[in-house]
């Protein structure tokens, strides 16, 4: 086993700052779950050493909702429209009682205070990888992870309408989201979804899964080749890539599509939820008074949304398709395994950001044109498929079919055509149905009541990519299913919620 001191040396790290901080409960620099540890590992502090540090660049998170935990509350978090189950609930709108979306916002923008670039290199305060990146908390998924396709379909759309919104910026979209869908992407509408945000500039990043059987391709929209697919990989805390592995719960994928980079995934310190469903099961995850930790593909989806935002800072006249080759060209390969686990390696800001990125792009400019010739999106298959073998349920029944959780039916052909033309929402109508309100108020997205089925208790997430328990000190299973997170866990009776509070749910 490695010393401290050969560890520190390999890492490029102080030994002089190798202790517990008394104000995270960890020690941030040499613990590689840190985010300061990680932060060093993939480059990030050279960009704040820059300047970077994601400010004017909008990432959407389209998950479980934000938590105003400290760390989130400090002026860069955004409430976008509510479309989670909850949003039908007094006091639960853009809150976050499921606990994932706060770790993953933690991640990407998280900051106990606004500071200077140079401020953020202190490892005595928390710090995610883009501290000044607009956060734009687009919630999908309920208290109890139930969410339907048609959900995190609806919140692409609205994301890529009011990108553009004053103060928004939205350049990047954090999904840790998928299902075991076998649709072909060149006709699944959630891929069309994606595909749509990227023709538009946004920098889709997708869990490629938690699943590492043989048998198993990556989640959609991960597995679409026009977005950017994210593995998870084991930096053993170290600069030094000869130490980097994949660990085997990461999805493979084909060789035909495999994740296109991989980024650090296990272990993860964010911040958790106090009360919420997975901090009151999992205590054992808890360090010190504020984090958790927890390890996935999703986790380090959240780091490679964070580095895009400090790229597109750096050059905002970026295509996706070239923020994702110049991620590729030059990650640090994974000399452990082969491109099928690792892809190109891990994205390395070093190399982003400190070389001409003319010679970068000529490089990028080559490999681009495989890119561009694959088969894009009609968006005009099955809404059914797209959900793959999860579906929320309402008492005994459960929504399938060609119709979405209003009950509306699905027309593929009318929705593809309004998402193309940027027509499918219509103030806070989607498919012509109220589902938010109109326009922002008081600096948020406002609710309004559903119409239709009260749709419960399902899977926020496919097998792809997440949890069914935190083991010791990660996240360990492969699913978030209906049984294990159900509305019996997180009852009406249990968790009345009205109000959130700096302490916990009252």
């Amino acid at each position: 086993m490695a010393t401290l001191g050969a560890l520190l040396a390999g890492s490029g790290l102080s030994a002089a700052h190798a202790d517990v901080q008394p104000a995270l409960g960890y020690d941030p620099v040499t613990n590689k779950g840190a985010l300061y540890n990680i932060a060093e590992v993939v480059g990030a502090h050279d960009a704040y050493r820059k300047g970077l540090t994601g400010k004017g660049v909008g990432v959407a998170l389209i998950d479980t909702g934000i938590a105003p935990v400290p760390g989130l509350t400090s002026g860069n978090v955004v409430n976008g429209p509510d479309l989670s189950f909850d949003s039908q609930l007094d006091g639960m709108a853009h809150l976050d009682a499921f606990g994932h979306g706060t770790h993953m916002g933690s991640i990407i923008a998280g900051r106990d205070a606004a500071g200077t670039p140079s401020s953020y290199l202190d490892p005595g305060r928390f710090t995610g990888i883009a501290p000044d990146a607009t956060l734009v908390n687009v919630k999908v998924g309920a208290h109890n992870g139930a969410v339907d396709v048609t959900q995190v379909i609806a919140g692409i759309n609205w994301v890529v309408e009011h990108a553009k919104d004053p103060g928004l910026n939205i350049r990047v979209i954090s999904l840790a989201y998928g299902t075991d869908s076998l649709q072909s992407s060149t006709v699944d509408p959630l891929a069309y979804a994606v595909e749509n945000a990227w023709k538009r500039g946004i920098v889709v990043v997708a869990a490629g899964g938690n699943d590492g059987r043989p048998d198993k391709t990556l989640a959609n929209p991960a597995y679409d080749p026009h977005v950017l697919a994210v593995g998870a990989m084991d930096s053993a805390g170290t600069v030094d890539s000869s130490d980097d592995t994949v660990p085997s719960w990461s999805t493979r994928g084909t060789t035909a599509r495999h994740v296109d980079v991989v980024a650090p995934g296990v272990s993860v310190l964010g911040l958790r939820v106090p009360g919420g469903v997975s901090d009151s099961d999992n205590p054992q995850a808890r360090v010190g008074d504020r984090f958790a930790r927890a390890s996935g593909t999703s986790q380090a989806t959240a780091v490679v949304a964070g580095q895009a935002a400090l790229i597109l800072q750096q050059y905002p006249w970026l295509a996706p398709d070239q923020v994702k080759q110049l991620m590729m060209t030059t990650a640090s390969g994974i000399l452990s395994t082969v491109p099928i686990f690792g892809g190109s390696g891990m994205v390395n800001l070093r190399a982003v950001l400190n070389n001409p990125i003319d010679s970068l792009l000529k490089t990028v400019g080559g490999l681009l044109d495989g890119v561009l010739n694959l088969r894009w999106s009609s968006g005009t298959g099955s809404l059914e498929k797209a959900r793959g073998s999860f579906h929320v349920g309402s008492g005994t029944s459960e929504l399938r079919g060609e119709i979405d959780i209003f009950g509306r039916a699905w027309s593929a052909y009318t929705w593809a055509r309004d998402t193309s033309y940027g027509t499918v929402w219509n103030y806070g109508d989607w498919r012509g149905v109220r589902v938010a309100g109109n326009a922002w108020r008081d600096g948020a997205w406002p609710t309004v009541t559903w119409p239709g089925a009260d749709w419960t208790g399902a899977s926020w997430t496919a097998d792809g990519w997440s949890a069914k328990t935190w083991s010791g000190d990660s996240w360990s299973a492969k699913t978030w299913s209906g049984d294990t997170w159900s509305a019996k866990t997180w009852s009406g009776d249990t968790w009345s919620a009205k109000t959130w509070s700096g302490h916990g749910w009252d």
